[in-house]
């Protein structure tokens, strides 16, 4: 008997999977407000202008000193070769969908957070916690090389797992009263998180692979720094 059911052709699959207006909006909105390269400038905000220790005793412009060079170094450096290495060749696209695009520009982010890794070291005047960040930041790019050889690990949850581990080690070492902004970093982990998931860029274990990545190298920083 001929099946009178029609078959789901690709296409179809896909359609039903699209995305609404909202869901669209609420995956852009969060994946790249909260991109991984971003996410060094709201930890050096909150260190450099919320932390009621931390920069106590440098004047407005060492602060935006530090802010420059957070920017260059762990920012706009790393930013600026991706886009370059797209009309280069090196890689298929700036959005690194594919686990191949992801080696190269896991290797050169790595070198420059090593280099401002070292540009906070080697001047003792700035907190150790800041130090430690970055420090948190080279291990997990450099972790994230490694598993990117085995599955596409999620940036984004590698991001927000170290702006939530950062803040972990603050609230343990009682800096100061980490309620509101605990609870913030944790509602926005589950927004980013969500957003990956909702665009079907990465599955599960991929998410929690990258929380765990970034969680646990801003600790192992800590344990080596502070």
């Amino acid at each position: 008997m001929e099946n009178v059911i029609p078959s789901l052709q690709p296409a179809d699959i896909k359609e039903q999977h699209k995305n609404s207006i909202v869901e669209n909006i609420y995956i852009t909105f969060f994946s790249y407000l909260f991109h991984p390269v971003f996410i060094p400038v709201y930890v050096g905000l909150f260190l450099v202008y919320i932390h009621p220790a931390a920069f106590s005793g440098f004047s407005d412009g060492e602060k935006r000193q530090t802010m420059v060079i957070i920017l260059l170094n762990l920012v706009f450096y790393p930013l600026f070769s991706v886009l370059l290495m797209k009309p280069l060749g090196f890689i298929q696209s700036i959005y690194l969908n594919t686990q191949k695009d992801r080696i190269i520009p896991y290797i050169v982010s790595g070198i420059f957070f090593f280099w401002g890794y070292m540009v906070f070291k080697r001047q003792p005047h700035y907190p150790l916690i800041l130090t430690s960040f970055v420090l948190g930041i080279f291990l997990a790019s450099s972790v994230a090389l490694i598993a990117n050889i085995y599955f596409k690990v999620s940036m984004h949850a590698i991001g927000m797992g170290g702006w939530l581990g950062l803040f972990l080690v603050i609230l343990k070492n009682s800096e100061m009263l980490m309620t509101w902004p605990l609870c913030i970093v944790l509602l926005l982990t589950g927004f980013v998180c969500s957003a990956r998931l909702l665009k079907g860029s990465h599955q599960q274990a991929d998410i929690y692979a990258g929380l765990t990545i970034g969680f646990l190298t801003q600790f192992a920083a800590a344990i080596v720094t502070l």
